[in-house]
């Protein structure tokens, strides 16, 4: 029984039945990497349609018909979705220029964290403030002076 659900995945992922465990493992990390920029970038892949779609908005009904069993959804509250109100007092602005740069990929400077609050550039200054405070704690470092990227442990 299980060599036969061996099969019967490997077959599925389209994938060899002569894989070892390890290239198995690569090409599984592989693919959620690839699912995973895709889901970023609003794209779902549905496994369950009739159960999941309810939760997710509006179905790509064409997507679905070249997809076969799975279902590519846009979410459309994504789109929707408002960027957020920077805080007014300074215990909750030092925690959302944190959060702000723990979801960044890459250093960012005030005018970048700035675009991500419905404030815009009159917030801007405000964070400069607020990273040159972390800058000066040790929380944040910069190599240029401009741009910021919280410290991580080694």
């Amino acid at each position: 029984m299980h060599d036969k659900l061996d099969r019967l995945v490997a077959e599925a992922y389209g994938w060899p039945e002569t894989l070892s465990d390890e290239e198995i493992l690569a090409r599984l990390v592989k693919l959620n990497a690839e699912r995973a920029a895709e889901e970023k970038r609003g794209l779902i892949r549905w496994l369950r349609p009739d159960y999941q779609r309810p939760r997710a908005g509006v179905v790509d009904t064409q997507a679905a018909v070249e997809e076969g069993a799975q279902l590519a959804v846009t979410l459309a509250n994504e789109a929707k979705a408002q960027k957020p109100l920077f805080p007014t007092n300074d215990l909750e602005r030092t925690a959302a220029v944190f959060a702000a740069l723990m979801r960044a990929e890459k250093p960012l400077d005030a005018a970048a964290l700035a675009k991500t609050f419905r404030q815009g550039a009159k917030a801007e200054a405000t964070i400069a403030r607020v990273l040159a405070s972390l800058a000066r704690l040790g929380h944040v470092h910069s190599s240029d002076g401009k741009t910021f990227a919280l410290r991580r442990a080694a």
